[in-house]
Formats: structure tokens, sequence, C-alpha cells
């Protein structure tokens, strides 16, 4: 019997990771310890709507460079991953009762495509890019992760993209040498629910420590929700990347994964 695919939580970092190569090494290195997956279902804090809607299904030639003032470099850079119109209907099926999912021509925003870069280089796996509802609440996007899981069966990859800590406006305001106990705190809590009562997670602005300091607004954390509730309960959890940027952003990425016995 296959095991069911993983399920990840991407630290996207600054549009920067693009061109990072010793930090691009880390996720090249984590790529290669996954499976190869049929195809990739991806969530990103870039992308929110009211109602469920999917992305691009053709080959992904038109990027969304959703950053200003960059390098003329990163505007030039290309992922021409194919579509996966295929898994459209299953998805649909799996979401009987959430209306109407829209179709758009929407291409990758920077949230998917900077750390794809270098999980897949290639760019050789269809992916499938469906919008964060900012109309649902923490348990609507658990249950959406919930109905979404029998994919992980199917050989889908599901994916969410956002950030584990993201207060820009503190990152600017002053040189962190080392990070803030604040900082710290709230990414170890994290780290001790999703290997414990990950129910808490549902009510993490008011259990985490330091909530609001690490996320002024939530669509950052939000795509964490998606994840955990595509997890199975019995999923081990691993950070294959950690560390922090500029003091306050911690770089933790999360991988769900089935533990396999015998």
């Amino acid at each position: 019997m296959t095991s069911p695919l993983p399920v990840l939580f991407i630290t996207h970092a600054s549009p920067f990771l693009a061109t990072d190569v010793d930090k691009g090494n880390e996720f090249r290195a984590w790529g290669k310890s996954l499976p190869t997956p049929k195809a990739i279902l991806v969530f990103s804090a870039h992308w929110e709507t009211n109602r469920l809607s999917f992305g691009e299904t053709s080959p992904h030639t038109q990027l969304i460079y959703d950053f200003g003032g960059f390098p003329d470099d990163l505007y030039q850079l290309q992922y021409p991953a194919p579509g996966a119109t295929e898994w459209l209907e299953p998805i649909r099926n799996l979401l009987e009762g959430y209306g109407q999912i829209e179709e758009t021509q929407r291409g990758l925003d920077h949230g998917v495509w900077v750390p794809f870069l270098h999980l897949w280089p290639e760019a050789n796996i269809p992916i499938l890019q469906m919008t964060m509802p900012s109309t649902m609440s923490n348990q609507d996007l658990f249950d959406l992760g919930r109905r979404l899981a029998p994919l992980r069966e199917q050989g889908v990859l599901i994916i969410s993209s956002g950030a584990l800590t993201h207060n820009l406006r503190e990152a600017f305001r002053r040189r962190y040498a080392q990070p803030p106990e604040w900082v710290t705190q709230f990414d170890q809590w994290v780290v001790d629910t999703v290997n414990g009562d990950r129910s808490d997670l549902l009510e993490w602005e008011t259990r985490a420590p330091f909530a609001l300091e690490n996320h002024p607004t939530p669509e950052h954390f939000r795509p964490l929700l998606i994840a955990v509730g595509a997890a199975s309960e019995a999923d081990a959890v691993q950070s294959p990347i950690t560390g922090y940027e500029m003091g306050v952003f911690s770089r933790r990425c999360i991988e769900f994964y089935a533990v396999t016995t015998g």
C-alpha cells in the first residue's frame, strides 16, 4: 500500500529567496527528499478572495511579480510548470457543498514560484493554485484542508505557503542582532502545538504568545490551518528549514508526513 503524500507548510520568505544560492540549496535538499507527486495543489497568502477560486490551468508562463522595488532580474525569472486541468473535477467533487468554484487565468504569485524554483527546479510537476478565502474562519480553513486530504492518497501534494512570523513594519523599524523573545516564543509555540494538541491552532490569536506582534494581519499564518486540516492526526512532523531572517522572520517550514510501520 502506498503511503499518502506529505502536506507542506512553506515559509516563502522574500522574493530575494529566488536568487539566494545558500538558502535556495536548503529548499533544493528538501525537494529531493520528497516523493514525486502527480500534481501539486497550493494555497498562498498572496491570493485572497471572497470565495474559492482556481488559478490558471494552462502552463504557467505568466507569473505574477507581486512586489515592487526589487532588482530587475527578479522580474525576468520564469517557472513554466504545467497546469493541472485534470484535477479540477476531483477537487470539485471533494468540495461539494462549497458552491461554484470559479476558474480564473490568474498566474502563480511569488508565494508559490519563488520557493518552487528551488524545490522543483525542473518545473515539470503540474500545479494548481487555489485562493485563500478571506471570508473563512480558522475552523473553515481547517475543514477545507480536511476535505481535500483524500488527494494525498491520489498522488497530489498539498502545500500551503505563508510565513510563520510576519511583522514587516517591525523588521524595517529596527535591526535585531538576535531574534527577540516575542518571536522565538511564538515560533516555539507553533512547534509544540503541531506536535501536540493541534486544535489550539484554531484559536491561535488568543492562545499563542505574542500573536499580534508576530502577525499584525493574519493572512500569512492562515495557510497553516489548511495544511493542519489536510494532515492526519497520526502524521509525524518535521521542520526541514529553520532559522531567522532580520531577527523577526522565522524561516521555519513544516512537513506533515505519514509514518510507515513494518
